[in-house]
């Protein structure tokens, strides 16, 4: 397992300063926030992109994230996927092989709108394997259909395509309807990403991302996840994901710096980059 800080961690700091600070905290592999690399390349080129990685030493392996192309209508449908398209475009350029997407179905949902997700999710799938990307499609709980991590992996499983796989993120798991035994879904094969965060002292009915905290401070049962990956030998990555904006006001050095050490910790590896 190779753990990784997403840029969201630090929304705050430009994507220029995320890098250089992250790999001054020991960190060599960074989870792209889309629109922060798409706000850096308004203003610097491809080769700048490269030379900054090539410089620190730092990995792309994924970028976050892309919403509203599963159920999505008319107007808003055709401006979704034309982003997308250009994204995946950006993640061919760019080199950066897995994108997240969101499984984002809105209320009230009709069988149209699973059967259009549904077909959505295997034209986004083509898509993507043109171009050589992977999409790790991401449960999420306030999604009207797709919120659990059993469902999430039938949707893989039916589209068949090893471009095509899972993004757990474990305050979605946590705090919607997915189950402990649900775990067992997780293969090394259909798991393409992982993303860390924790709880604490919040009712799960009102839960934000703008509470999420450092994993292993909060009350999130983080160890049964733990020891699934060790069963089936994850070897992507497992990315600390943190939208809170107390925590954006914290240098992204010491993001790196406490990411990082928190992650090895609780992967079993606190004894590498010290």
């Amino acid at each position: 397992m190779i753990p990784a800080i997403s840029q969201v961690c630090s929304l705050n700091s430009s994507f220029e300063d995320d890098v250089d600070q992250y790999a001054a905290g020991q960190c060599q592999a960074i989870e792209v926030w889309l629109t922060k690399l798409e706000t850096f390349l308004q203003s610097h080129s491809v080769d700048d992109f490269q030379r900054l990685r090539d410089e620190h030493g730092v990995t792309f392996p994924v970028a976050s994230f892309q919403g509203g192309i599963l159920a999505s209508q008319g107007e808003a449908r055709r401006v979704a996927w034309d982003q997308f398209r250009t994204r995946l475009e950006l993640c061919q350029q760019l080199e950066i092989g897995t994108i997240v997407v969101a499984m984002d179905v809105a209320r009230p949902i009709s069988q149209t709108d699973v059967e259009r997700a549904q077909l959505s999710l295997v034209e986004a799938t083509q898509e993507a394997a043109r171009r050589g990307v992977r999409i790790a499609l991401e449960f999420q709980a306030g999604s009207a259909f797709g919120n659990n991590l059993q469902t999430a992996a039938a949707l893989v499983e039916e589209v068949g395509s090893p471009s095509l796989g899972l993004c757990l993120d474990v305050v979605h798991f946590y705090t919607g309807p997915s189950k402990t035994e649900d775990l067992g879904y997780l293969t090394a094969q259909n798991l393409f990403h992982v993303q860390l965060a924790d709880l604490a002292d919040t009712p799960r009915e009102f839960v934000a991302d703008s509470l999420r905290i450092v994993p292993g401070d909060g009350d999130i049962p983080l160890q049964p996840l733990i020891d699934r990956l060790h069963a089936i030998n994850y070897a992507g990555h497992v990315s600390l994901e943190l939208m809170n904006p107390q925590i954006w006001q914290i240098p992204a050095l010491q993001i790196g710096e406490i990411g990082m050490t928190a992650l090895r910790k609780l992967l079993g590896q606190a004894s590498m980059g010290s």
